[in-house]
């Protein structure tokens, strides 16, 4: 069985690895941890945060959770990322993934996580992305399994509109 979030969100931390000195917010429900003191949760938060890079999040994820492979939900959010690194693809049961309000400039960056099989809820508002013509459409083609993008449904509209996009023709951009 899996329990509550561990929270390291609002710890003001600059970098992944600040959070290993870190206390995990309480919750309403208090977190399990194993015998070697790791939590059995199946997601980690680490928004509202200064975080710029992703350097030694695979090693905080093996220091907090007793299954790391089996990380579900990853909320960045509001941090400092400029780009979606590399590692966030080896998060092969990662389900859910907030990005919103960070950094993130180019749009082709989204194109890594079409690698994660079973991600079907993103959130990339706030980002400079957001601007980009076809913002939507292009995040709706590259992950193909999305559900909910930035809080609202992807709808069967959208799906169809964004595999035309990737045969040549342009799709409108919704927000």
């Amino acid at each position: 069985m899996y329990g509550p979030p561990v929270d390291l969100s609002f710890k003001n931390l600059s970098t992944v690895t600040g959070a290993m000195a870190e206390i995990p917010r309480s919750g309403v429900r208090p977190l399990a941890s194993s015998s070697s003191g790791k939590y059995h949760s199946r997601v980690v938060r680490l928004s509202n945060n200064s975080i710029s890079d992703l350097t030694g999040i695979s090693f905080l994820l093996g220091h907090l959770l007793s299954r790391p492979s089996q990380l579900g939900w990853l909320d960045l959010s509001f941090n400092k990322l400029e780009r979606i690194d590399p590692v966030l693809c080896g998060m092969r049961e990662l389900r859910v993934l907030y990005l919103h309000g960070n950094s993130i400039w180019n749009l082709s960056e989204v194109d890594k996580l079409g690698q994660l099989p079973y991600l079907h809820t993103i959130t990339l508002h706030g980002n400079a992305i957001e601007t980009t013509k076809g913002y939507r459409c292009h995040v709706i083609a590259v992950l193909p399994h999305l559900k909910t993008m930035d809080f609202s449904a992807v709808t069967k509209e959208e799906r169809v509109l964004s595999k035309i996009k990737f045969t040549g023709v342009m799709c409108h951009a919704r927000h």
